[in-house]
């Protein structure tokens, strides 16, 4: 009878054991995969943001081109590769992948300083104000990136920790979570700034 009753109480306390982990695993996984959500949407919301900045700052493209236009430059090169910078962005930003979106803007901004570098040539066109107030407008959006990719790369960062980082990790790779890539400049958009020409 002994015997028994103690492979009655093992196999009890090994019940017990077992329903106590697996709801403690169901409830660290109902809060590990809702911080992941929540994580997850912190940075779709911050690629959003990115998003409305720099598509703020590709909408004065087509505005800057007409005026330049109307200065009957010899660089129709220039313009050329301005507007289908911006074609990209449009076509980068339709994708929703950050990688051709942080490409297609380093190659707006690209465009832009080969624009301004040849407008340096043209004096009058440079003093215009329709110019002048453009390319502010557009300089000035270079701090608003800025500080949006930083933003960005900090909800990237807390995210990916959580997915990399034992024992979320498990609960991760469950439910298919993923890391999500940085917001990263190449190093031409490094090199490649908006002109300073206080010194001209």
């Amino acid at each position: 009878m002994k015997k028994d009753s103690i492979i009655v109480s093992v196999i009890s306390v090994i019940l017990i054991t077992l329903v106590v982990a697996s709801i403690f695993f169901t409830i660290f996984s109902m809060t590990t995969h809702n911080k992941l959500v929540e994580k997850r949407n912190e940075v779709y919301g911050q690629q959003a943001q990115i998003e409305n900045v720099l598509q703020a700052r590709v909408e004065k493209i087509p505005d800057l081109v007409k005026v330049v236009e109307r200065y009957d430059l010899h660089e129709e090169k220039v313009l050329i590769e301005v507007t289908k910078a911006r074609e990209g962005f449009d076509n980068a930003l339709k994708s929703g992948d950050m990688k051709a979106i942080s490409d297609a803007d380093d190659q707006v901004t690209s465009a832009l300083y080969n624009l301004q570098v040849v407008v340096e040539n043209y004096p009058e066109l440079k003093s215009s104000e329709n110019y002048t107030m453009l390319i502010d407008e557009i300089s000035g959006s270079v701090n608003r990136i800025a500080q949006e990719r930083r933003k960005y790369n900090q909800c990237v960062q807390e995210y990916n920790t959580l997915v990399e980082k034992m024992p979320t990790n498990i609960i991760a790779l469950l439910y298919g979570f993923k890391p999500m890539p940085y917001f990263t400049a190449s190093e031409e958009a490094h090199s490649t700034n908006v002109v300073d020409f206080e010194d001209n």
